[in-house]
């Protein structure tokens, strides 16, 4: 790939405002993450960081370079495409962990219904001088819902996207389908989002998707047919990661009533060092068993 879709150049760049001041920079960003040189896209990667997403605060021209990322991973000829997709994370949902999930959109934006374009333009140019000059509460509320509404336009702009991320589950380069299985569990989930996550086999070579799918089916809001059943078969799979995680899949979403067999997982489990973490997320797995434990009645 040499260039992002052909509408970038579309995209009012100059009217659009990052961490920095306008946004006319991102196209060169965005290109240069489909550059042969590894140099060339880690720049153009730690440039984007701290200007569409920066220290988690996503900005206006945030929602617009989602469907960009998104674009760069959908295609194969990408260099780096497990690294779009981690900064398709952090544009789309910031710094967000399990501790959010399972993640209600209204509330989480709850306040950044009504901001006007008026108070948007106010935010804009006080954050371009330098000098917010917030100095009453109302002025601090209405920037601060002014931020959550680019949060809330960057995700919805991700929620465009379920139907790509679910295809990415099943994608040959394991990194980028563990990526795409926790992208899953942010978003109101799809027919093919669920088939993709409960029909992945216990393949030991590709275990970091299986466990990481095991750990979105943890977090869905329901059940879905299949779902039970896949997580019991896998409490005898291998590695032991995949065993483990079907585990706790099946105490946060039965309680008590989980099965025997996951409860003997769950109390003889002890996670290999190299299996510390299932990409992306945050939590050990460590954590997720402990809380496992304390969801059936172990602790």
């Amino acid at each position: 790939m040499t260039d992002p879709p052909a509408d970038l150049d579309q995209v009012p760049w100059p009217r659009l405002h990052h961490a920095h001041g306008p946004a006319t920079d991102v196209p060169a960003m965005l290109r240069a993450l489909s550059s042969a040189d590894p140099a060339t896209r880690d720049w153009a990667a730690f440039e984007l960081m701290g200007t569409v997403y920066h220290q988690g605060t996503r900005w206006q021209v945030s929602a617009h370079v989602v469907p960009f990322l998104a674009a760069l991973v959908d295609d194969p000829g990408t260099p780096d495409r497990p690294g779009v997709a981690r900064l398709l994370r952090a544009v789309a949902l910031g710094d967000r962990t399990d501790r959010d999930l399972p993640f209600s959109p209204g509330a989480a934006f709850a306040d950044a219904e009504g901001v006007t374009e008026a108070e948007e333009a106010r935010s804009i140019a006080a954050l371009s001088r330098g000098e917010p000059g917030w100095d009453d509460g109302a002025a601090i509320g209405a920037a601060q819902a002014v931020a959550r509404k680019w949060d809330r336009d960057a995700y919805e702009a991700a929620l465009r996207h379920v139907g790509r991320f679910a295809r990415w589950v099943a994608d040959p380069d394991t990194d980028l389908a563990a990526r795409a299985a926790e992208l899953l569990a942010w978003f109101p989930i799809t027919p093919s989002g669920l088939v993709a996550l409960i029909a992945m086999p216990p393949d030991p070579i590709r275990w970091q998707p299986r466990a990481g799918a095991n750990l979105t089916l943890a977090h869905l809001p329901a059940d879905a047919p299949g779902m039970i059943e896949s997580l019991r078969a896998q409490l005898h799979a291998n590695p032991s990661p995949v065993r483990l995680t079907a585990a706790i899949a099946l105490a946060y979403r039965l309680g008590e009533s989980v099965p025997e067999a996951a409860i003997d997982v769950l109390i003889t489990a002890e996670p290999d060092d190299d299996f510390a973490h299932i990409v992306p997320w945050h939590r050990p797995l460590a954590g997720f068993a402990a809380e496992a434990r304390k969801r059936v009645g172990l602790v």
